[in-house]
């Protein structure tokens, strides 16, 4: 950024005068971290009540709050009771789900840097990285984390890993070099080292210019903070159906408290309290505890079992509506692990097998496994030796590098074919720097005695000095060669040696240009996640499209789109062609490619941007700091648990904890599982709480006594409802799930059907309770008798409508027993209508009474006739479909 670069220059220019070693005096430090504060990025977390308070922010809640006080005011003290229990219960479901979530989130967080080394008082001493200040000398060296913002002042072959920042894979090499513009990009200001960025080589000095919010990532982190929080599809959905529900009610509810006063049905209290019953009855108050249960036990599960943290209920769902998957190529796509698949001498094209950095593997000729010969020997030796990585071994047997990935396939491929390390004493290397773009080592043989000097890196500089040696070495050809492995999405290094005289003690570019002789071309390719091709053939055929965005170039690029199966034909566009394009062509941009090659942090955040305005609904897989604004911004963001950045973290809205991009296929399966039965549970939750609405609705409209006081309403909307619905939390997902195209934009959860079906549903239960109660009045039953039998009815309706709504097949198939849960479901539901029936407390609270054996059996089973209709109604549907 302009300011970083003249700060630095005002804070270089003052310490030219003295040595950098003499640092800050102990008494500035102290004074400067009081005035600017600590070096800490301090993540803003919600109050926990206010997490409490919003979950009454729903048009639901604010109708039940309503009924509560109009029953208050009528002295109903137990309905009164009855309806705020049922409000309260709903908010704590809410609260402990999303305080879980956030306290999951918590358990992986970790902090940048713990400690810094500093210059102070001509000392050089350790101090805790919340106690740097702006002016302070902080040493760095391999292994560091970059503590604050630093302009580096000294740099002994100093390169930082910057892709948490940046998206680069490859280090970058630092200097103290001045920069003369002010406006440089991130990823080229040469001479400045970031925050929570590591030093890979070398060593160096930095003077902090920035700390704690004023650092690239403290911004990012401010600017991601302050981004608002998207409403999620189904949320939309919900809401909406919520409220047209509930104004829908409420119309008909004045109405017939209109109509009632005009017609002098009851006197006014008992209209009111009619009134708020036949509310009460008909709002669908077990809709709010129901989806949070449905969201809660899926988000538990997915943690559990599925290695996937979501950090808000709803988030879980949104994932069945993806219709793209926005993400990273390196270590995501890809191991992030280069390895050697090609070795191109003069005269053979060998192959190596094995991936990654574990040894193991063999060398192949023609697709035979073959033993070295003398140029294999030296070519590998060479690129052991030009070399300046190390490949360890960790307590748990796996292979890693401390350097640079390109360096470490040289390694890796030396430990397969050769076993052990080679025997040659290093005398000099000239490190890599991009300025020049090769690395060179000085040995002596210890068999002859010779001394060496091997050159590996970029072949157009490596054919330059192998033809100032070699006159009839054919550039051209081997540039072709070079392209063929490009074009298969490898990277090519290029080898060489030559031999020196015997008082040469240190590598000048001078000798190299001389020239040596060529050794051959090395294709290093970071390969395919294997299980990443079977989850995009996957995601592929549930019409869900995966956009690769990354550094490389799009040669490369498109060369591992192809391999792993993003699409049948491949299309790429450039960071710089991005750039180019007006808002429109963005559109059309982000749609037709596949691959976005040579991106920005900008780039990433325009290419989501663009694909939600083509209402698609967005994922964005990252895990660096570069991908924070654009997971904040995604529909939903997703990051590594394990290698993702704490502000990426922050930003995304689901985490994988296992870093693995296969756990996307299972997430999103998973969301439509949820989504499909949430629908259910609401197809299924409406017409019932309809039906005891319509009760009411007649009872009043023809002057009949209520069959249904407020808190029996209550108890089948809530106590039973609830207790059945817990059956969709079980229903596994239909087969087929992950063949079907994710549901449209804006798509409204109830279809024309869905609305037909809800209709004739809620009038046969309603119709069915009306005449069992009007019939035993008749007989010279108790209005209590009448109006628990009335209440095992509307429950019996529910039960068998149940095994209805759960398939869209037919109930009675093999699709019954999927879900065996169900059974044990129903079989606790009875055992609550036999309390509220037959246990004296509750027959004193909901104003029930005990019944024949036979009655209260023959009220479930009158259930029955639902169950017989709406099968009928998939039968001709099925029938009208084949016709049609």
């Amino acid at each position: 950024m302009e300011h970083y670069q003249e700060k630095a220059e005002k804070l270089k220019s003052k310490y030219r005068a003295q040595s950098f070693e003499n640092g800050l005096s102990s008494e500035e430090a102290k004074k400067r971290l009081v005035e600017d504060g600590p070096n800490k990025i301090e993540s803003k977390k919600t109050p926990k009540w206010k997490i409490f308070l919003r979950q009454f922010d729903n048009m639901i809640t604010y109708i039940l709050i309503a009924a509560m006080a109009m029953t208050l005011l009528v002295g109903d003290q137990t309905d009164t009771l009855v309806i705020g229990l049922v409000v309260v219960i709903n908010a704590f479901i809410g609260y402990f789900q999303e305080s879980n979530a956030a306290d999951a989130l918590a358990q992986i967080q970790q902090m940048l840097a713990a400690e810094a080394t500093v210059y102070r008082d001509n000392t050089r001493s350790d101090i805790p990285a919340s106690d740097l200040v702006k002016g302070d000398v902080v040493f760095l060296e391999a292994g560091d984390s970059v503590p604050a913002d630093l302009r580096i002042v000294q740099a002994a072959n100093l390169r930082i890993q910057e892709s948490s920042l940046t998206g680069e894979t490859d280090a970058v090499t630092k200097s103290e070099d001045d920069i003369a513009e002010t406006k440089v990009p991130l990823a080229d200001q040469s001479n400045m080292a970031f925050t929570s960025t590591s030093v890979t080589n070398g060593s160096g000095l930095g003077v902090v210019v920035a700390t704690a919010a004023e650092t690239e990532i403290g911004q990012i982190s401010t600017a991601v903070a302050e981004a608002k929080p998207k409403e999620t599809p189904m949320m939309k959905e919900i809401g909406n159906l919520g409220k047209g529900t509930s104004i829908g009610i409420l119309i008909v509810a004045v109405i017939l408290f209109i109509l009632g006063l005009f017609l002098q049905i009851y006197s006014l209290p008992v209209l009111a309290l009619a009134v708020v019953t036949m509310v009460v009855g008909s709002i669908p108050e077990g809709l709010p505890a129901t989806t949070s249960v449905i969201l809660a036990l899926g988000v538990s599960d997915m943690a559990k079992n599925k290695k996937t943290i979501v950090k808000t209920l709803p988030a879980v769902e949104t994932l069945g509506a993806v219709d793209v998957i926005a993400t990273d190529k390196t270590g995501t796509l890809t191991k992030n692990e280069m390895t050697m698949t090609d070795i191109i001498t003069k005269n053979e094209h060998y192959t190596l097998t094995g991936t990654g950095y574990a040894p193991t593997g063999d060398l192949q000729l023609a697709g035979k496994n073959t033993a070295p010969n003398v140029t294999i020997k030296q070519f590998l030796t060479a690129g052991f030796a030009a070399n300046d990585t190390e490949l360890d071994q960790d307590d748990d047997d796996v292979y890693q590098i401390n350097g640079e990935p390109t360096d470490g396939a040289f390694l890796t491929a030396y430990y397969k074919v050769m076993g052990t390390k080679p025997d040659y004493e290093s005398l000099d290397m000239l490190p890599f720097d991009s300025e020049y773009r090769y690395i060179a080592r000085l040995v002596r043989d210890q068999a002859t005695g010779e001394k060496l000097l091997y050159v590996k890196g970029s072949p157009d500089k490596i054919f330059e000095m192998v033809a100032n040696n070699e006159q009839d070495f054919d550039q051209k050809y081997w540039l072709q060669r070079v392209e063929e492995l490009a074009g298969s999405g490898k990277r090519v290094v290029a080898v060489g040696v030559t031999k020196v005289a015997g008082n040469v003690e240190e590598v000048t570019h001078e000798l190299l240009v001389q020239g040596v002789d060529f050794l051959g071309l090395a294709g290093i390719i970071d390969p395919p996640r294997p299980e990443v091709i079977a989850t995009l053939k996957q995601l592929n055929n549930a019409h869900v499209q995966v956009k690769m965005i990354t550094g490389d170039s799009p040669v490369t690029a498109s060369a591992i789109g192809q391999q792993l199966g993003l699409a049948e034909q491949i299309h790429a566009i450039t960071g710089p062609q991005w750039d180019e394009l007006d808002e429109k062509q963005r559109q059309q941009a982000a749609e037709k490619n596949q691959v976005f090659a040579r991106t920005t942090p900008q780039n990433k955040l325009e290419i989501v941007e663009a694909l939600e305005q083509t209402e698609k609904v967005t994922a964005m897989i990252g895990d660096g700091v570069n991908d924070a604004p654009a997971l904040k911004t995604a529909d939903i963001g997703v990051s590594m648990g394990v290698k993702g950045t704490d502000v990426a973290r922050d930003a995304a809205d689901m985490i994988l904890t296992d870093d693995n991009f296969t756990t996307m296929g299972t997430a999103i399966k998973e969301g439509r599982r949820i989504y499909d039965n949430i629908k259910k549970s609401i197809l299924f939750l409406l017409p019932t709480s309809f039906a005891e609405g319509l009760i009411v609705f007649f009872s009043i409209l023809f002057d009949m006594p209520l069959p249904l006081t407020p808190s029996q309403l209550l108890w089948i909307n809530m106590v039973s409802a609830v207790t059945i619905q817990f059956a969709f939390i079980f229903e596994p997902a239909e087969s087929g799930i992950m063949n079907r195209k994710p549901r449209a934009h804006g798509q409204s959860m109830v279809t024309k059907h869905d609305v037909i079906q809800m209709i004739y549903v809620s009038i046969i239960i309603a119709a069915t309770g009306l005449f069992g109660h009007a019939v035993l009045l008749d007989q010279g039953a108790s209005q209590a008798a009448a109006s628990t039998l009335m209440v095992n009815i509307i429950i019996g309706g529910k039960i068998f409508y149940l095994f209805n709504i759960r398939t869209a097949n037919f109930a009675l198939s093999k699709d019954i027993l999927a879900n065996k849960k169900a059974f044990l479901v129903i079989g606790i539901m009875l055992l609550l209508q036999i309390i509220l029936t037959y246990v004296p407390f509750m027959q004193e609270l909901f104003s029930t009474t005990g019944v024949s054996v036979a009655a209260f059996i023959l009220s479930l089973l009158s259930g029955v006739i639902v169950f017989i209709v709406v099968e009928l109604d998939k039968l001709v549907r099925k029938i009208i479909l084949k016709a049609e």
